[in-house]
């Protein structure tokens, strides 16, 4: 991929030649004249690199060396100085400048600092890259059906830039696989800006995405930007978007049309080609035709839809689930007694993978290095979570235990989709058993499945 490079220079010949010579070179160049100029086309384009004059009609270059490093973390900074003027070139150095050229510029010389800059910037791009995915969760894929089908549209997903709608229940991992798609994309060098739709409202939402100018209002005391800014030529992420105001919507509905916003109080037109995941926990066709989420907006984000399974669907992935969360914790020679186990498989986590998590962290607590047995997992019951979910109109015709027991394993039943072994182990009895309890009973038959013999 070409590099773009923005020069900064207020002299029109060398302005010129310096872009011709780097288009000659194979790169794309921008140029500006004064620093105005150069914000806008920061503001516009993706750059990759800026030749920067320190002397400027409508200020210092020096002055704007460290807001411009603030803005673009992995951005290659030359500044080109007067002749002989060191010290200033070394407070650029200082300020965030990758390296610094005297005038006249040698122009065979401004190619290799601008190659040698560039790569440099690209190893510290693959640099914070490893280090984040080492720091990182490492993947679970699961063997389960449900699971590997998720995996297997998460592939296709990174090989496309194409919308992505995750849906799930809270703590399925949306947050992750959202991740992964981008490490595994094309865009995997550049940012991954996340933002959470739930956590803010409003103005304070507008302002966060878009970004806000100085003034705008009352503790906008200076400009910043937006998350739309920072995720240009990377990926966006906004993590439950089924709660965005329905006034945000329709804004940010024309940003992924246009690909062009304007921060909070500000005319100018901004420009950022980003890539697009959305995560919810709601059925969003459900919101839309309730009126509490935008239909256009819906159909367009929704172009790749991912479901991720809830735990309880993938009871089979949970001993190999918590072995792998056991060594994320750093605890992976701990062991897990047989009956604990069968404790945690017969569960129906709620909160999920984040729960899971959560109970383990605390049960090696409790452990103190000892292998974890069922003592170890306080509030894990085993029948809790289906015992909420008991509808007791079912028994009112008759309260007698024999009908109360025949009625709630119905229930089990269903809810396992007519797969006895889970049924069965999850009631804690054999499978001859379960169906010797209920040889006076109708035959279970839920309209997923029906069992065998």
């Amino acid at each position: 991929m070409k590099s773009t490079v923005l020069i900064v220079e207020d002299d029109p010949d060398t302005l010129d030649s310096m872009a011709e010579f780097l288009t000659g070179k194979g790169y794309i160049t921008e140029k500006a004249d004064c620093m105005k100029a150069a914000q806008e086309v920061l503001g516009a384009s993706q750059i990759d690199a800026v030749l920067l004059d320190m002397n400027l009609p409508d200020g210092n270059g020096l002055d704007w060396i460290k807001t411009l490093r603030g803005q673009q973390q992995h951005l290659a900074i030359i500044v080109i100085t007067g002749s002989g003027d060191i010290p200033t070139a070394v407070e650029a150095i200082r300020r965030g400048a990758d390296h610094f050229l005297a005038k006249p510029v040698k122009i065979e010389e401004l190619t290799v600092f601008l190659a040698r800059c560039l790569e440099v910037e690209r190893l510290r791009k693959r640099d914070y890259l490893r280090r984040h995915l080492l720091s990182g969760t490492n993947i679970f894929r699961g063997e389960s059906r449900l699971l590997r089908d998720a995996w297997q549209l998460a592939g296709t997903a990174a090989e496309n830039d194409a919308p992505i709608m995750l849906s799930g229940e809270t703590g399925t991992g949306k947050g992750m696989f959202a991740r992964w798609i981008h490490d595994n994309s094309k865009r995997r060098e550049e940012s991954h800006v996340e933002l959470n739709c739930s956590s803010l409202r409003g103005d304070l939402l507008s302002s966060e995405l878009f970004g806000h100018r100085k003034g705008a209002f009352t503790s906008a005391v200076e400009d910043r930007e937006g998350m739309l800014e920072a995720a240009n030529g990377g990926t966006l992420f906004l993590d439950e978007i089924g709660d965005m105001d329905l006034a945000v919507q329709a804004q940010f509905l024309k940003v992924i049309e246009e690909k062009q916003f304007r921060r909070v109080g500000e005319s100018r037109l901004r420009r950022s080609e980003f890539r697009l995941i959305c995560a919810t926990n709601k059925n969003l066709d459900r919101e839309s035709g309730a009126g509490r989420f935008r239909k256009d907006l819906y159909f367009r984000i929704c172009v790749f839809p991912i479901e991720i399974p809830p735990l309880r669907q993938c009871p089979d992935d949970l001993p190999g689930m918590i072995e792998h969360l056991l060594t994320v914790l750093g605890r992976g020679k701990t062991s897990v007694k047989p009956e604990a186990l069968r404790r945690l498989q017969a569960y129906d986590w709620p909160g999920n993978v984040r729960e899971l998590r959560n109970v383990l962290e605390r049960a090696c607590l409790l452990a103190k290095g000892a292998p974890l047995d069922v003592c170890h997992f306080p509030g894990v019951d085993r029948a809790s979570s289906f015992a909420l979910e008991v509808d007791l109109t079912l028994f009112q015709a008759d309260w007698s235990l024999k009908n109360q027991e025949a009625k709630y394993m119905q229930q089990v039943f269903e809810h396992f989709k007519g797969d006895i072994n889970k049924t069965a182990k999850t009631l804690g009895i054999a499978r001859s058993t379960f169906y010797r309890k209920l040889k006076n009973e109708p035959k279970p038959t839920p309209s997923t499945r029906t069992p065998p013999g």
